[in-house]
């Protein structure tokens, strides 16, 4: 993945193709099962309500960044509004943990939707799916060390394209759905399972922050990556929402939920037979594989920032501590970390256990940069709606999640409880102590970018 195109940046059309690509590139593939599994025909109302929620966290961004001095992204908001250096860096971390929770999750479903394609499940007596998750993710840690990415325009094509692959399954799927039973929508049986749901499905709408971390190569930067979020964002609920519809009406919630890693292929060979299924499972290996460059790609850049703002350890970058990365000079060594990391969690973790991790670090992140732009509701330009929805929202999602874990998955709620202690522990050692070699009064200002 690139931020060019032509050598003068991206437009809106680029800009609006980086976000939806970081959403329903991998996105939709990975945790449609899981929505279901939990809200059953309501999966399209867990998409809305989380859909508006990222809206509002859009919104906050927008403003602080509007408002900050450098430009930036959430660490660089914390540490300009609330002159913290530790909870900028705790900031960076819990997205840095939440980009390998998403990155996993792709792996782990190209893994699964491979493994449908080929009707087999285990390779010399290994599980061929953990086998395929952990090759794709090598194959791309590779690449981004040695640095090949994707040029603008080939994004934009590819991102049209999973467009209408789930574009055509929607609307194939409504002609089958009402000419064989109809569609249904499970508003008849209203229940809280939508909300839990939707806090499982939050990191299915965290691809808008890449334009966050992309504004310097992005033309008029300041008028296109608003509107490039207001308009990719309600774009990926539409389509969530359709995708939705279609896989609880046609395959039914029963079927979807003993295979929630394969949902669409599922539903797709409902109405298209071999080659519908096919077409699918393709168009999720294409879009999960996508998906795994560009977030390991941003993932880097912005460890890069990490590290110069001493915000990371400077072993981290291999190169001199002084030298700040382009964006094609990126440090090999997080990137190795970062492909390290991913791949003990996809091949360890469960879906539900992966995406309900890196939902939950958004939850959390997208929460304090809500909090954060409520507290500059005075300035004449920002509204405190949007980010008073866009927190009771996060804090709803939150113990919601949570207790749906702890009651239906106690295995999985031990593991994402496990892994957000430790998280914390690290990042509290890391910023309050000497224990790295320097406290986080010795680092240097984000507000220096």
């Amino acid at each position: 993945m690139t931020d060019e195109s032509d050598g003068e940046g991206l437009g809106l059309t680029g800009a609006v193709s980086m976000a939806l690509g970081g959403m329903i590139g991998g996105g939709i593939y990975a945790v449609l099962g899981v929505v279901v599994k939990v809200s059953g025909p309501l999966a399209w109302l867990s998409f809305v309500l989380a859909g508006i929620v990222a809206m509002c966290a859009g919104y906050s961004y927008i403003k602080l960044n509007q408002l900050s001095d450098p430009e930036g992204a959430s660490p660089t908001y914390l540490e300009w509004f609330a002159d913290s250096s530790t909870l900028a860096g705790m900031a960076g971390w819990t997205l840095l943990f939440g980009y390998v929770g998403s990155i996993a999750m792709y792996a782990y479903a190209f893994g699964s939707y491979a493994v449908d394609i080929a009707g087999i499940e285990h390779v010399l007596g290994l599980p061929l799916r953990a086998v395929l998750s952990l090759s794709i993710i090598g194959v791309f840690v590779a690449l981004n060390l040695v640095g090949v990415e994707e040029s603008g325009w080939v994004e934009v094509a590819l991102v049209v394209v999973k467009i209408a692959v789930l574009v055509g399954f929607v609307v194939v799927g409504f002609w089958f759905g009402s000419s064989n039973g109809g569609i249904h929508t499970g508003l008849d049986s209203l229940t809280f399972a939508p909300i839990m749901a939707a806090a499982m499905s939050f990191v299915a709408f965290q691809g808008w922050q890449l334009l966050m971390y992309s504004q310097g190569t992005i033309k008029d930067h300041s008028d296109t990556n608003p509107t490039a979020i207001y308009l990719s964002i309600p774009t990926a609920v539409f389509i969530y929402i359709g995708v939705a519809i279609v896989t609880t009406s046609i395959v039914g919630v029963a079927l979807v939920s003993e295979h929630p890693e394969v949902a669409l292929a599922t539903a797709a060979s409902q109405f298209g037979g071999y080659w519908g299924e096919l077409v699918i499972s393709l168009s999720a290996l294409f879009s999960t594989a996508s998906a795994i460059n560009a977030t390991l790609f941003t993932s880097a850049q912005f460890s890069d920032r990490l590290i110069e703002n001493g915000l990371l350890p400077k072993k981290l970058d291999a190169s001199s501590p002084d030298e700040f990365h382009a964006d094609e000079d990126l440090p090999k060594r997080i990137i190795l970390v970062l492909g390290v990391l991913t791949a003990a969690f996809t091949v360890v973790g469960s879906l539900e256990g992966i995406t309900s991790f890196a939902s939950l670090t958004f939850i959390v992140v997208f929460g304090g940069m809500s909090y954060l732009a409520l507290t500059q509701r005075d300035h004449e330009d920002v509204s405190a709606i949007p980010p008073a929805i866009g927190l009771v929202g996060t804090i709803l999602f939150l113990p919601m999640m949570l207790w749906h874990l702890f009651s239906a998955q106690r295995g999985v709620f031990y593991t994402v409880a496990a892994l957000a202690i430790v998280s914390l522990i690290v990042e509290l050692t890391y910023f309050e102590t000497d224990l790295f070699g320097s406290s986080a009064d010795g680092r240097s200002s984000v507000r220096g970018d």
